[in-house]
């Protein structure tokens, strides 16, 4: 039986989704997984709990060597201390629909002709498997994994965010913020980067 990688399950889901054109995948993802006779997550974000050593290099996507943990604290010391203007977003490795979302920040800080930084957060992979995900977030400055109890990661960054992806938070120069799920909108780019 032949399986397939990370990338090639997450193209196959793609397609269909834009065929089928379903708005709840789970029980697609469950039966393209009895037919592939592989196991595929869907809307479930558990993941392994090992992180690489070393600290996180800002570079582009493909030079990254590693994650940074994000656990139910670190999102309170972004807000004080982290980069304005940034822009995270939240992801998982089957989220189709989140390398698009990024791509319309990337687009945005290009137009501005200014480095902002621009980071993904993997909620349901770490380590080696996250960054194998990395290429397809062009422009990414920083990529963090989630570590320790996911929703209540979550809920510390948004009690809201009912765990739908792309789940994007933008910050601009004077620490406000401005959150959506999917991409933002060219009003809310113009905010965040006026």
């Amino acid at each position: 039986m032949t399986f397939l990688n990370d990338h090639q399950i997450d193209m196959l889901m793609s397609q269909l989704k834009r065929r089928l054109k379903f708005k709840n995948f789970s029980c697609l993802a469950f039966l393209l997984s009895i037919f592939l006779g592989q196991t595929l997550q869907a809307q479930d974000h558990k993941h392994e709990h090992k992180h690489s050593a070393g600290p996180t290099q800002s570079a582009p996507a493909r030079t990254l060597s590693s994650t940074q943990a994000f656990n139910e604290k670190s999102w309170d010391q972004l807000l004080k201390n982290g980069p304005r203007p940034a822009a995270y977003l939240f992801t998982t490795t089957y989220c189709s629909t989140c390398p698009a979302a990024f791509e319309v920040l990337h687009q945005a800080v290009k137009e501005k002709g200014r480095p902002v930084p621009l980071m993904a957060v993997m909620m349901d992979a770490s380590g080696a498997k996250a960054l194998r995900h990395a290429s397809h977030f062009k422009g990414m400055t920083k990529m963090y994994a989630f570590e320790g109890f996911e929703p209540e990661i979550r809920q510390s960054v948004d009690s809201a965010w009912p765990n739908v992806t792309p789940y994007v938070v933008m910050i601009d120069a004077k620490g406000n913020l401005q959150k959506v799920i999917g991409p933002p909108s060219p009003e809310m780019l113009r905010r965040w980067l006026p």
